[in-house]
């Protein structure tokens, strides 16, 4: 207890507070947007943006992160890594629960690690890729072991990135159909209690909490508005008092700020660290030539995109590892300004002349279906390119349709889409480079069919190097290689906010923002 005393004060201090701090008050529904609808309701294996604002309320990972990125104890209570780096111990916490009261146990760790993660996970294939083992000497002991050193792995282990899911309900089955991922049961602050599709998802407080006295909150109800500008109108009338990842219009932030009902929060994205970005498919005839990808680079003008559509609430991308990651960053790697003249030439040496109407050749781009800023970006490129003598087919669909298209059936030209690169390269950005994650039905991996020997060794290198000095080198390279063969194109930062009415108290305490638990969140009368 004394260690989550500790780290909720280390929480306090990295939050403004007023004057005099209120004593939390229980009871009360938080109505908070889930938009897009979430397929599921479980992030263990797929790891799109709505389903962690729902699931990371019910499930929780071993550990959680402050604002500097430091680990606090969730489900683990302490950890300790060996002094070679091949095997992490952590000690559980003591007599938490399933939300069916079977008790959590170091095998649900086991199970969750060796038959989800690291098999199912987009990222986890990658993240956990080193790890030989799960051992459970005991119920609250679990020693992870590795092949060899893993620094990114403790970087992993929250709620969302590594969510914990139960093995009696899921240990024999085909995990990502389980009728389990649509009433989930997790050891979490809230219990799964309706979804009604299409209208809202209820959560109702977990009496058995093992942080007792937690949650404060009765319930949280999620709404499913698929118009941005009802979710407004929600918010402005109070049917809604909170959601993240930007949730109404760029255009009406100011107005709803200037009522001073709102507070329009940016952090709390640090542990995601998004990136706005384009991928390519590989195996389309005109697409697999650098060039032409080079001239798509050239051809799209990214503050236009930043400033005109996304009103600001972003950074023109330099590197594959966004700017957020200083540790990583490199802002040296080979760069494409807004150079139409260029576009036009790389295209012409490349073979694809102007032709009829002035067309070079046609593709279809497809975007990720997350809102209107969304589409709009797809109908500047669309503008962009056609300049540049590329007919683009702009082809909409739902979310679920979008992931199968891209990540199942491989049927796309190019996307617009965005991904989380999280902190550190080697979790969330090597994914989309490693041609090992060329893996059919796996959301948010490497679509494109990227392929590179040299960059295979770099990332792998990568994975396994404990020198700061040296690994930093390794990921250097990395971003060199991926922006001059560019299989995605990264256009911005993205500067997603929260929105939340001035009732909603400790909304953002971590850097995991929507994703943290809500176990603290509570509602001024």
């Amino acid at each position: 207890m004394k260690s989550i005393l500790a780290s909720l004060c280390a929480f306090a201090c990295l939050v403004a507070l007023p004057a005099f701090a209120q004593e939390p008050v229980k009871g009360g529904t938080l109505t908070m947007i889930a938009q897009p609808e979430p397929p599921i309701l479980v992030s263990a294996f797929n790891s799109a943006a709505p389903i962690g604002v729902v699931s990371t309320k019910i499930f929780e990972g071993l550990l959680t992160y402050d604002f500097d990125m430091n680990p606090r104890p969730v489900l683990a209570e302490t950890w300790k890594l060996s002094a070679d780096g091949k095997s992490i111990t952590f000690n559980l916490r003591k007599g938490v629960k399933w939300h069916d009261g079977k008790d959590f146990t170091s095998a649900d760790v086991q199970f969750s690690v060796l038959k989800v993660w690291k098999e199912l996970h987009p990222r986890g294939r990658s993240t956990f890729a080193k790890v030989t083992a799960v051992e459970t000497p005991s119920p609250t002991a679990v020693i992870i072991k590795l092949s060899e050193p893993s620094p990114p792995l403790l970087s992993a282990l929250s709620g969302y990135e590594g969510q914990i899911l139960p093995k009696h309900l899921y240990d024999g089955t085909d995990i990502a159909q389980n009728p389990w991922n649509n009433k989930p049961v997790g050891t979490g602050p809230f219990v799964f209690k309706e979804w009604q599709k299409g209208n809202f998802i209820q959560l109702e407080r977990n009496p058995n909490y093992w942080d007792k006295g937690k949650p404060y909150l009765d319930r949280i109800v999620f709404r499913i508005i698929p118009d941005a500008s009802a979710r407004a109108a929600a918010f402005e009338t109070g049917e809604v008092l909170l959601g993240g990842f930007s949730p109404v219009p760029l255009s009406d932030v100011k107005r709803l700020e200037g009522t001073a009902k709102f507070d329009i929060e940016t952090r709390g994205y640090e542990y995601l660290a998004p990136m706005f970005l384009i991928e390519f498919n590989l195996a389309n005839q005109y697409l697999k030539d650098k060039r032409v990808r080079h001239a798509i680079a050239h051809a799209i003008d990214k503050d236009v995109v930043v400033k005109t559509i996304w009103f600001g609430f972003g950074k023109p991308a330099v590197s594959p590892v966004p700017s957020v990651l200083t540790q990583f960053h490199d802002p040296t790697v080979p760069k494409y300004s807004f150079d139409p003249k260029k576009a036009e030439q790389l295209l012409d040496d490349a073979g694809f002349k102007r032709g009829a109407g002035g067309k070079r050749f046609k593709l279809v781009h497809d975007f990720l279906p997350y809102g209107a800023d969304y589409q709009r970006t797809s109908e500047y490129i669309k503008q962009a390119l056609g300049k540049a003598g590329i007919d683009v087919e702009i082809r909409s669909q739902d979310t679920a349709a979008f992931l199968k298209r891209v990540y199942t059936d491989n049927d796309f030209d190019m996307t617009t889409n965005f991904f989380y690169a999280l902190p550190d390269p080697t979790i969330g950005v090597q994914r989309i480079y490693w041609s090992k994650n060329i893996k059919k039905g796996v959301p948010f991996s490497n679509a494109s069919g990227y392929s590179n020997p040299e960059m295979d060794k770099v990332i792998e290198d990568a994975q396994v190097e404990h020198d700061r000095k040296k690994r930093r080198e390794i990921l250097n390279r990395m971003q060199q290689i991926a922006a001059d063969d560019i299989p995605v194109l990264d256009l911005f930062e993205v500067r997603f906010f929260t929105l939340a009415s001035k009732r909603v108290q400790n909304h953002t305490s971590s850097a995991e923002g929507v994703y943290a638990s809500f176990s603290n969140v509570w509602l001024k009368p």
